[in-house]
C-alpha cells in the first residue's frame, strides 16, 4: 500500500469524505526536526541472478514472492512518505543467504541497516559452534546491525534460552547487537531470560508478539509489558497483525497505548510504511516529543545509525 492508497483509506474510515484524496496527497510535507527511521521492512528481487532465491535455504520454502520489493522500490517509497532510513529485516524467502540485505546496506549505508537471519527453524542449529563466529563475519565485515531470531516457528521446542544459545548472545553482547525477537506470547518468559542474561543486547519485541486481543490479557499484552522491567527490551509499534480490523487498526489501540504508558516512547520503534500515517497523525496520546521517539530517534540508536553519521 502506498501514501496515496493509505491516505484514501485513512479519509474514508477516518477524516470523512469532505477532504479528498487528491488534497491531502498534495499536501506539503511537514519539515522534521528529527529523521524518521522505518524499523521494518523486507526486501528482495527475483530478477537479479547475483540475489537468487534458493529454496533449499530458504526457512519459507513454501511462502515463494511473485513480484520484487527491491531496493530501489524502498527508496522510492521512502521519498513518497518522507522517510530518512529503513531497517531491512531479512526475509525467509533467501534463509541463511544474507548477501541482498549487506548489498544494500553497503550501497547505500547512508539510508539502511540491516538484521540478518543465521539460527533457527531451517537455518544453522543453535547449537552450532560457528554461529557466534558467523555473527561476528555479519556485524564487522558485512555491516549488519544484528539478527532476528523466530522462535515462533519452533513452538514446541525451546532453543532461545536454552544453555547452547549463550556462545550466540554472548558474542552479540561483546558486539553491541540487536536481535528482533518474533515469537509467540508462551515464547515470552524466554526472551526475559536472554535479555536480563544479556543485558549489553538490545532486544526488540516484533509484532506485539502475535497475541491474540481475542484471549485474556494475561495470555498477551501483560507478558509483554512485564518486560518493562529489562532497559534493553523495546517494542516495535506494527499493530497490522494481531489486529482483527482494518486500518487504522482501531482495535489494537488500547493495546499501544498500554504499551506507551509502560515502556514510554523512547522504547517504542515505529514500522512499515503504511502504519507511518497511524502514528504521525492518527494516534491521539502521543505528543510531538513522543513521536520524534518513536518515529525515529529510538530505531536511530538502536540500530546504530549515529555510527554511521556521527550523529545523534
Amino acid at each position: 500500500m502506498d501514501r496515496r492508497q493509505c491516505m484514501q483509506t485513512l479519509i474514508g474510515g477516518v477524516y470523512g469524505a469532505a477532504t479528498t484524496a487528491a488534497g491531502l496527497a498534495a499536501r506539503p510535507e511537514q519539515p522534521q526536526t528529527t529523521p524518521i527511521v522505518n524499523g521494518a521492512e523486507h526486501a528482495w528481487v527475483l530478477d537479479d541472478p547475483r540475489f537468487p532465491i534458493n529454496p533449499a535455504l530458504s526457512n519459507c520454502p513454501t511462502n515463494k514472492p511473485t513480484r520484487n520489493y527491491s531496493m530501489q522500490h524502498l527508496l522510492a517509497q521512502m521519498k513518497v512518505y518522507g522517510i530518512d532510513k529503513v531497517v531491512i529485516s531479512h526475509v525467509c524467502y533467501y534463509g541463511t543467504d544474507n548477501s541482498y540485505p549487506i548489498h544494500c546496506v553497503k550501497t547505500h549505508p547512508d539510508r539502511f541497516a540491516a538484521i540478518g537471519l543465521l539460527v533457527g527453524h531451517r537455518l544453522h542449529p543453535p547449537d552450532d559452534a560457528d554461529n557466534p563466529r558467523r555473527l561476528e563475519r555479519l556485524m564487522t565485515r558485512d555491516g549488519l546491525a544484528g539478527l532476528r531470531l523466530s522462535p515462533i516457528y519452533d513452538k514446541h521446542n525451546v532453543w532461545l534460552n536454552d544453555p547452547v544459545s549463550y556462545p550466540l548472545w554472548k558474542k552479540a553482547e561483546q558486539l553491541g547487537a540487536v536481535f528482533n525477537i518474533f515469537l509467540a506470547p508462551h515464547q515470552i518468559s524466554q526472551v526475559a531470560d536472554m535479555a536480563r542474561r544479556y543485558p549489553g543486547v538490545n532486544v526488540v519485541i516484533d509484532h506485539f508478539a502475535m497475541i491474540d486481543i481475542a484471549r485474556p490479557d494475561g495470555e498477551g499484552i501483560d507478558q509483554i509489558l512485564a518486560l518493562h522491567t529489562l532497559p534493553n527490551v523495546y517494542i516495535r509499534t506494527s499493530l497490522h497483525n494481531p489486529s482483527k480490523a482494518g486500518i487504522p487498526y482501531r482495535d489494537m489501540w488500547p493495546y499501544l497505548r498500554r504499551v506507551y504508558d509502560t515502556f514510554g516512547p523512547r522504547r517504542m520503534i515505529y514500522a512499515n510504511f503504511y502504519e507511518l500515517l497511524i502514528m504521525q497523525e492518527l494516534i491521539p496520546f502521543f505528543s510531538s516529543e513522543d513521536k520524534q521517539w518513536i518515529l525515529g530517534k529510538t530505531a536511530w540508536d538502536v540500530y546504530g545509525f549515529q555510527k554511521q553519521t556521527g550523529v545523534r
